[in-house]
């Protein structure tokens, strides 16, 4: 489970003094729940989700990850936690099993284990017929499933998901999107940021329209069809940004 409350996340910019990236945000999402976080770019959704990752720690507030305090049990949390973003950052020089091997043997996955987690995940993400081509030789889509698999090599309660179909062709997004849908149906905990407005009809349970640092709006897609007496959800999103 993602509890977040009353997260806070303050900068110091040279030119610009403190800036306030995340300004009071509260959710929180249950295993077995898609929870859709909605905003342009610079809403605040990255360092968010950052934080619950504990890339970054929050300048105040609290948020709790599968039992763990982000701030005090970063480790436990970690542990818990696949985190997805746009950046693969893959090492070129090795092979796609290799990076995910890597990643299986940091998490302390005994060898029998990986394995099998490899061939499982591999077979799903239709990723065998490059598993042994090296990264720097991979296209885009490909580097993301690589970036997929190194993420849930460990079978994570907590999924993470930061706009994780950007750049992607129609087909590999739509492979993205339906692992997405596979890891609600297998109980997990997923938090997915996104500003593609289909995406968020598709995938998610309950949604948070977040804009300036600050959660507006938030519920299921009825709820807020109901609440704004609108159907379109991009007609729902302008009219809770607009000032």
């Amino acid at each position: 489970m993602i509890e977040a409350r009353h997260l806070v996340k303050r900068f110091r910019d040279r030119k610009r003094g403190t800036v306030c990236a995340v300004d009071g945000v509260s959710f929180s999402c249950r295993p077995g729940e898609i929870y859709g976080l909605l905003g342009a770019n610079g809403a605040g959704k990255t360092t968010t989700l950052r934080i619950l990752a504990t890339i970054l720690a929050p300048t105040e507030g609290t948020a709790m990850v599968a039992g763990y305090n982000v701030a005090k049990d970063p480790q436990e949390v970690r542990a818990r936690v696949g985190f997805l973003s746009t950046a693969t950052a893959l090492y070129g020089r090795l092979s796609a099993q290799e990076m995910v091997e890597y990643f299986g043997r940091l998490h302390g996955l005994d060898e029998p284990t990986l394995r099998g987690r490899i061939d499982e995940i591999f077979a799903r993400l239709e990723m065998n017929d490059f598993r042994d081509r090296r990264c720097d030789k991979l296209s885009t889509g490909m580097k993301q499933k690589v970036s997929i698999a190194r993420t849930l090599v460990h079978d994570p309660p907590v999924m993470i998901f930061d706009e994780p179909t950007v750049g992607l062709d129609v087909m590999a997004a739509r492979t993205i999107v339906g692992f997405i849908r596979e890891c609600r149906e297998r109980g997990k905990t997923v938090i997915f940021s996104t500003h593609v407005m289909s995406e968020v009809e598709k995938l998610c349970d309950h949604i948070g329209i977040i804009h300036g640092g600050k959660l507006l709006a938030e519920g299921t897609l009825p709820d807020l069809r109901a609440r704004y007496a609108l159907q379109n959800l991009e007609d729902i999103f302008v009219k809770v940004v607009e000032p």
